[in-house]
């Protein structure tokens, strides 16, 4: 890399790191418009007039079904958010009032534990959890106080959105140029809608699932840790391992023995394994050939850029670098360091 290549790249860092106010929000907001589609494009599948034939034949018919499939998907996701708002909001704040006695719970349970194992017990080794929980809150609530600008813009991309493909030509008066910028386009948004639809159902149903056995076991805040499954499955790597220390460590603390821990920690192992070791490659399929690594060190690497937000959006961030640099012979190399086997896709030939 020549030294305008590392001032452009310490540029690019720069620009990210001071617009992730507005940078952020658009993400969000890009994340949401896709996953509606995503929602919407698997569910047209199933209504009739689907194909391109009939929609020539069954104009009228094939459009109201396209926009029933839309409002679907819309009301699918304002359905989540109430639900959130309503249900699981209220136990947040039930839990960050209980947090000082959780960590009191915490400072004995660790004293107990080097009593049994004799070793030397301070308290300053243990994570504060109130500060971690206000940390990840305070995130989160950088992008709800975003709301906002986060719908603005998702209005503004659905009201556009039949227009994209004329501004995209007008783009590229080159005819050749225009179909490997499509080519390009096209197969971000093929892998980016399956993703989030698989990842979603995926991350849902694990939620589901996970909220049925914490309450069938009794486990206070059943509600939060579910949602923390489903929000934290879309981090990669360490997003089950959260997902599943949590609960466990809250049962450690508070319940009475350790039956509770043992079912907690059963159940979320065999959930987490079942849906995101053996269901999730079956349904994705080959829409990721990512290397673990790769994944790992973005995730780091956005992680410390944008927070949470960051290592939310790390993977679909990632897809589309691997898409796009394996469409450039110059970037080409970037891709096969990505991939998971060497394997990429072929580039468009001009």
């Amino acid at each position: 890399m020549n030294i305008n290549g590392i001032i452009l790249f310490i540029g690019v860092i720069f620009f990210l790191w001071v617009g992730r106010t507005i940078l952020i929000p658009l993400l969000v907001a890009v994340f949401l418009w896709y996953l509606i589609n995503a929602i919407s494009a698997y569910g047209r599948k199933i209504l009739p007039f689907k194909t391109p034939k009939e929609h020539s034949i069954h104009p009228f018919s094939a459009r109201l079904f396209d926009c029933v499939a839309h409002l679907g998907a819309l009301g699918l996701l304002l359905g989540l958010i109430c639900l959130f708002f309503t249900q699981v909001r209220p136990m947040f704040s039930e839990l960050m009032t209980a947090l000082p006695m959780l960590q009191q719970k915490l400072v004995d349970f660790g004293q107990f534990i080097s009593q049994k194992i004799g070793i030397e017990f301070n308290a300053t080794m243990l994570p504060n959890i109130t500060k971690i929980a206000t940390n990840v809150g305070t995130s989160l609530a950088t992008i709800a106080t975003s709301l906002g600008m986060i719908s603005v813009y998702l209005i503004f991309m659905f009201v556009e959105q039949t227009t994209f493909d004329k501004k995209f030509a007008a783009l590229f008066k080159n005819a050749t140029q225009l179909k490997k910028m499509r080519y390009i386009t096209d197969s971000i948004d093929i892998n980016m809608k399956k993703y989030l639809f698989m990842k979603t159902v995926i991350s849902a149903a694990t939620g589901l699932m996970s909220y049925c056995w914490l309450h069938m076991i009794g486990l206070e805040f059943a509600g939060i840790w579910a949602f923390i499954v489903f929000i934290a499955n879309y981090i990669p790597t360490i997003g089950s391992f959260v997902a599943c220390s949590m609960p466990i460590m809250f049962s450690l603390i508070t319940a009475p023995g350790l039956d509770q821990p043992i079912l907690t920690a059963a159940g979320l192992i065999s959930l987490q394994i079942i849906f995101g070791n053996i269901l999730e490659p079956r349904l994705t399929g080959s829409t990721l050939n990512l290397s673990t690594l790769a994944i790992l060190i973005n995730l780091v690497f956005w992680g410390l850029l944008w927070g949470v937000a960051g290592m939310f959006f790390s993977v679909p961030l990632l897809v589309a670098t691997f898409i796009i640099t394996a469409q450039f012979d110059s970037t080409r190399w970037i891709a096969v360091l990505l991939s998971a086997d060497g394997q990429i896709p072929d580039k468009r030939e001009e």
